[in-house]
């Protein structure tokens, strides 16, 4: 294996288009667990210039439904919370079209739980998961930090009414590897939206603040490869900027490029869909792998078809740094873990309104009592001691 070399990963905030898609989309999932958990969601997002739109299908029990007019009160509360008050993208004065609509009825019969047969998979697809010692939170170094360093931004702004930034940001860090551990920065890219008329020379101080309490101590890259707003002023941004749409930062939202992703997006589904439960099914293992010690690196993927209840496949990859076969640590969590759809959503409880956290700033690596009503139950090490009694350590 190559041990000394530079690898990059970026995040987005909160604030970027995609994202402003993603916090809707998983706003109307909340708001649908919320009236009834069992719920069925799938729901996308659009935005551009003071207009939003959400298209998508849902299920409710019959008789009970949800008034377009809750759903986009919701939606307005979503963008003041972000904090867009701007001319182009507004959370009061933007349009807002809503084309929710009932499921499919051939789609609700193959995922339906009906006699003998248990609920099957909302789709077919094949999701990864991922773990490494690199950081606490047992996340690829520079995913992990690019995250921190939006967080930390938004912190401040949303702290401080008079704050420079606005809501539009995005980072990027590449860290040098040497025998294959991360030792530094060798460059940061950091692009944030500013109030008009704002002296580049403010913003760069206070992004180099930022870093100091972030990074590592003796991690910062050298002054001449270190840009903030390299292309100048960036005050336009946002909805007004660019166009946003649901499930577009699938690789912000994972690993940042450290692992290999199935593809599907996770913001706007509910969790009878496995591209978003089975992602942080094989997350939740993958960090309990590492987390219990019989890898230093974990890599887990699972398959499912649509309406199946049984995983495809399930494969387990520690990438040479196992203390055990790989094959042994797959039939230790197949014993452990009933991996159906319902068996995810049971061990994680998935049926709750806990998903609009995730929507920014990462769907892993974060504290399991982050957010509100338990989010991130799939970064719970609470499998460790049992893994380890069936290793024998």
């Amino acid at each position: 294996m190559k041990n000394n070399y530079l690898f990059t990963s970026e995040s987005v905030s909160e604030g970027h288009p995609d994202k402003v898609c993603d916090r809707i989309s998983d706003t109307i999932v909340d708001l649908m667990l919320t009236k009834y958990p069992q719920a069925r969601v799938a729901c996308e997002t659009l935005v551009t210039t003071n207009r939003t739109v959400v298209a998508g299908e849902y299920r409710l029990p019959e008789g009970m439904d949800i008034n377009n007019d809750e759903i986009e009160a919701h939606v307005r509360k979503a963008v003041k919370d972000i904090g867009y008050e701007q001319d182009g993208y507004h959370w009061e004065k933007m349009h807002f079209e809503c084309h929710l609509h009932q499921q499919s009825e051939d789609i609700a019969v193959g995922v339906d739980q009906l006699g003998n047969k248990d609920e099957g998979a909302g789709d077919q697809g094949l999701m990864f998961g991922y773990a490494c010692d690199e950081t606490e939170a047992l996340m690829p170094a520079p995913i992990f930090y690019s995250h921190k360093i939006l967080k930390e931004m938004a912190n401040l702004r949303h702290n401080n009414k008079n704050s420079i930034l606005l809501p539009d940001s995005k980072s990027q860090i590449t860290l040098k590897y040497q025998d294959g551990r991360p030792i530094g920065a060798s460059s940061i890219v950091v692009s944030t939206q500013h109030i008009k008329d704002c002296d580049q020379d403010e913003i760069k101080n206070l992004v180099r603040n930022v870093l100091t309490d972030v990074l590592p101590k003796g991690w910062m890259c050298p002054e001449e490869e270190f840009y903030v707003n390299p292309t100048g002023i960036f005050e336009i941004g946002g909805p007004d900027g660019d166009t946003g749409l649901t499930g577009r930062k699938i690789i912000v939202d994972t690993y940042g490029g450290a692992a290999p992703h199935g593809g599907g997006a996770f913001s706007g589904k509910d969790p009878t869909k496995v591209d978003r439960s089975a992602a942080y099914l094989t997350r939740y293992l993958a960090k309990n792998i590492v987390a219990a010690g019989l890898a230093s690196k974990c890599t887990i993927q699972v398959a499912y078809g649509i309406g199946i209840a049984k995983p495809l496949s399930f494969y387990v990859n520690t990438n040479g740094t196992g203390i055990i076969k790989d094959t042994l640590i797959e039939k230790i969590l197949l014993n452990l873990i009933d991996m159906s759809p319902r068996g995810i959503r049971k061990h994680l409880n998935l049926n709750a309104p806990i998903y609009v956290p995730s929507s920014a700033y990462g769907h892993f690596g974060r504290s399991p009592n982050e957010g509100l009503n338990g989010s991130f139950t799939w970064e719970k090490l609470d499998l460790v001691p049992a893994i380890k009694k069936e290793a024998g350590i």
